[in-house]
């Protein structure tokens, strides 16, 4: 493992975003991925954690959930009104709130985005959700699949003449929904810089991936992608841009697109080029990937990395979940850290002067909040007058 981290809570937050105070309106999936994308970049996260058990999503012990650490947390029961009021108050000192409710929810709960504008004009209201705000599927229930079913992207992952193949949720809940409402709040900051304004983001998971497959959407214009699954460039229908399995039941990928990497590859697996169909010769691509996988079968993943590194192939070991924080790459760059014995993806992308850090482990629910109330600039009266109400927990 290549860094630890076992700051004391509350110290030494650091990143571009230091300064930054943001309220998250808990939930599953994208909000609290871009939370944690927020808190990891200085951002002070405030999470609004409902009290119904129901409502918390999958029930983990706080170090080992990652996408809740960095903050701190408030227990509010948001059917009471001063819970509603509390998170108002909050909204009023806010420079961002994040809900992913479905539409019209928060407007129910009375804490919609017209009301905390009205109360913060600069107030930066994301909204993350799997349909977006409007139109005839809006309110309809749905999960990451079937977003990005609906843009186009499932159907083109898959092996040709198989069934499309899920995968996992990047593309939809953190891809096309947490990325793009972090990337949409950042930008609303900035320009709140020259307006002196907040506004509403309406970030839809379906929108968002389909804003990811930009590049397939021209391509299949300009005639240069199949609309249909593992027969393109780069979908694992050339054999040169593919996985291949080695003598010890791992794998490899070889992404050898360019001809330089491609001859570079050939070679240095021991083929003759003379005996083998043209690289980009189509119609015995099946030809090519049959002396590719019959090659790379004689060798374990190991061998294959210490003759191909140092080459240039476009190759790398597929690595699992166990495997990837442990190699010398990883490590020399601190791509995974430990924090409480957990080992986890550090924060992402890299700052020269400002580096992003994992300042909180998860908190439990209503850990830390007191602080955070007098941190915002609510008094030990105040305080005491949300605690009296029966709202809150901290």
């Amino acid at each position: 493992m290549s860094g630890k981290v076992n700051e004391e809570d509350g110290t030494g937050m650091s990143g571009p975003l230091a300064g930054v105070k943001v309220l998250e309106l808990s939930g599953i999936g994208p909000g609290p991925f871009c939370a944690m994308l927020l808190a990891d970049m200085g951002a002070d996260v405030l999470r609004i954690d409902r009290l119904e058990p129901a409502d918390l999503g999958l029930p983990l012990e706080p170090r080992f959930d990652i996408l809740s650490r960095g903050r701190r947390s408030l227990g509010l029961d948001l059917k009471r009104a001063p819970a509603v009021g509390i998170v108002l108050s909050l909204a009023e000192k806010a420079d961002v709130l994040v809900e992913g409710f479905r539409p019209s929810v928060a407007e129910r709960l009375g804490i919609g985005p017209d009301v905390c504008l009205a109360r913060n004009p600069r107030l930066v209201y994301a909204r993350v959700t799997g349909w977006g705000q409007h139109g005839p599927l809006a309110h309809a229930p749905g999960h990451d699949i079937n977003y990005i079913a609906l843009c186009g992207a499932l159907a083109a992952i898959g092996r040709a003449g198989e069934a499309p193949v899920p995968p996992l949720n990047l593309v939809g809940d953190y891809g096309g929904g947490a990325m793009y409402v972090a990337f949409g709040i950042a930008c609303a900051l900035v320009e709140r810089h020259s307006s002196g304004r907040g506004q509403v983001i309406d970030a839809a998971m379906s929108d968002g991936a389909a804003s990811l497959m930009s590049i397939f959407y021209a391509r299949r214009a300009a005639g240069a992608w199949a609309d249909e699954r593992g027969v393109n460039a780069i979908d694992g229908g050339a054999p040169w841009y593919d996985v291949y399995e080695t003598s010890d039941g791992k794998h490899i990928a070889i992404g050898a697109i360019e001809a330089r990497f491609y001859n570079n590859l050939i070679a240095c697996i021991g083929l003759d080029p003379a005996t083998l169909p043209r690289q980009h010769d189509r119609a015995r691509w099946g030809e090519l990937r049959a002396r590719l996988r019959e090659a790379f079968r004689q060798k374990t993943r190991d061998e294959w990395c210490e003759l191909l590194e140092g080459h240039d192939v476009c190759f790398a070991p597929v690595l699992s979940l166990a495997e990837a924080p442990a190699h010398p790459h990883n490590r020399a760059r601190a791509t995974f850290i430990e924090r409480d014995g957990v080992v986890q993806p550090a924060p992402a992308p890299r700052f020269s002067r400002t580096p992003g850090s994992v300042g909180r482990r998860a908190p439990e629910r209503g850990e830390g909040g007191a602080a955070a109330l007098a941190e915002w600039g609510f008094d030990a009266a105040a305080i005491a007058a949300f605690r009296a109400g029966g709202a809150l927990i901290a």
